[in-house]
């Protein structure tokens, strides 16, 4: 038995409807064949979809049901509308070509390595990108939840981003004297620096909603970046280039 390829199949059903439509002139369409046209037309289309889906297995893990993938695949393309709330925002926070929302924390090697290439994106684009942070501070880092509230507090100054960058190389000695030295490092004011960092139940309620909402959209470890509302588990600088051109 001969199989016919999704393009074949394509053709073939183009070919019919090219073919209908040059004839319709000259005699009408009989229903039966124009619903075997429309069978034919969605055949291809769950054909093109199942294949897509089969790439999807191929490229994630294998074992993983077609109808799976599907519903893996439609909630990695979801588009969330992502709250700033409180949180940080740095850039164009009106009229952003790009909203880029960044769930991370600072015990994570991954995060203070990529830290510096944000800095720089940002630096380069600050008036085409809207950039937000989200704390999602890993249960196994014990030490990103004391410095999460360290830069909260630094953000009630107005420092938040200057105390980010000149943190993030620390990410294997967070410490209170860290904190500290970091604070004076950026111009904070040590007095209030001390009280507002203080870890207590409204810090960790702070902390806890960006935690909750990154699980809620489906973050999956740190870094986790989405942009305009959707995951990109491939995020890049070269990939926000290529978006920032295509917006223009």
């Amino acid at each position: 038995m001969k199989r016919f390829s999704i393009a074949a199949v394509a053709m073939l059903a183009a070919s019919l409807v090219a073919c209908n439509q040059a004839s319709a002139g000259s005699a009408a369409i009989s229903n039966n064949a124009s619903a075997r046209i429309d069978a034919l037309e969605k055949k291809v289309a769950e054909m093109e979809s199942n294949m897509e889906a089969i790439g999807y297995i191929l490229e994630k893990r294998a074992g993983m049901s077609i109808e799976d993938a599907k519903k893996e695949m439609e909630e990695a393309n979801k588009v969330w509308d992502i709250p700033v709330d409180e949180s940080p925002v740095f850039g164009n926070a009106t009229n952003p070509k790009l909203t880029i929302v960044e769930f991370t924390e600072f015990q994570c090697p991954y995060c203070s390595r990529i830290a510096p290439v944000m800095k720089e994106l940002m630096d380069k684009h600050p008036g085409e990108i809207k950039f937000i942070y989200k704390n999602f501070p890993l249960s196994f880092h014990p030490n990103a939840r004391p410095a999460a509230a360290a830069a909260i507090a630094a953000q009630k100054q107005g420092k938040f981003w200057e105390f980010r960058y000149a943190l993030a190389p620390h990410f294997r000695e967070l410490s209170d004297s860290i904190y500290t030295a970091v604070a004076k490092e950026v111009g904070l004011n040590i007095e209030q620096f001390e009280k507002d960092r203080v870890l207590d139940d409204a810090m960790n309620a702070r902390i806890d909603k960006d935690f909750n909402l990154g699980v809620k959209v489906g973050v999956q470890g740190t870094p986790n970046f989405y942009i305009n509302g959707k995951r990109q588990d491939r995020f890049t600088p070269e990939l926000v280039e290529k978006m920032l051109q295509e917006a223009k």
